[in-house]
């Protein structure tokens, strides 16, 4: 089994960095703050389906260093509630939200998105979950909690990027997942959950594209950064996520592991 990378943690703790700030703008074009393999075109083709205005509350699951959902709820005028496991996460988003004015309609707090989750039935016309369902082990139970916080009507627009759809050596998949707790599953095992969680599957979609380009464009924006980036991350750490990086492109773009998107709505 490869060994560990943290790619989440330190990154948080050293977001405002000028050397991450322009690798973000490297890989994404568009930096809203994201972490994943998101980019602008996509949220602003997705976010229509969640059908949100200035009265609707969203649960951003997941929501990193907060970047995302403060970009959801400026361009939509909704209420967005951020959670995180990470702690660093949490208080980077927080602070960046404070400084940018957007405090009113964004919050964030720690919590497990595979435990119960901290709010009461119905709190939530919409949810978002970008990239980040491949870490939650027990997806029924995590599908159950988010029919439980929506509303009736309330939609989920989630993204599963690993999805098994070509033959993958378990070397290969110990490079994908070396960043931390992986669930691999083939096509079908998310529709059937999504069923028996109660919730109804709008639509899906291959965005597996998207993953390619990214990931590419960020190993790529990585290595030309490398003096400055050791000097935070230390060798051993650069290596491993140049080596993380390079598995996901190279997975994608074979389309030996895809990256769907899921479009699901509470009756």
């Amino acid at each position: 089994m490869a060994k560990r990378v943290d790619l989440f943690d330190s990154t948080y703790s050293n977001f405002t960095e000028e050397v991450l700030d322009a690798i973000r703008k490297e890989t994404f074009g568009t930096d809203i703050g994201q972490n994943s393999w998101l980019t602008v075109d996509e949220y602003e083709r997705w976010l229509p389906w969640l059908n949100l205005n200035d009265n609707a509350y969203l649960l951003e699951v997941a929501s990193g260093s907060g970047g995302p959902a403060r970009y959801v709820a400026r361009s939509t005028g909704c209420h967005v509630i951020g959670i995180d496991a990470n702690e660093s996460g949490v208080t980077t988003a927080s602070e960046l939200a404070a400084e940018a004015g957007d405090s009113d309609r964004v919050s964030f707090r720690v919590a497990d998105a595979t435990a119960p989750l901290p709010f009461v039935q119905g709190s939530f016309d919409a949810l978002l979950c970008i990239d980040s369902m491949n870490h939650f082990p027990n997806r029924l139970a995590v599908f159950r909690e988010w029919a439980r916080v929506l509303r009736p009507g309330g939609r989920a627009i989630f993204t599963d990027p690993v999805l098994i759809t070509g033959p993958v050596t378990n070397d290969e998949l110990a490079g994908r997942s070396s960043i931390g707790l992986f669930l691999f599953v083939p096509p079908g095992v998310n529709e059937g959950l999504i069923k028996e969680a109660g919730l109804h599957l709008v639509r899906q979609e291959d965005v597996t594209a998207n993953a390619a380009l990214v990931s590419g464009r960020w190993r790529d924006a990585r290595a030309a950064h490398r003096t400055d980036l050791v000097q935070i991350e230390g060798e051993e750490r650069f290596e491993g996520l140049q080596k993380f990086f390079a598995a996901v492109h190279q997975l994608t773009s074979e389309r030996r592991l895809s990256r769907i998107l899921y479009l699901v709505e509470k009756p």
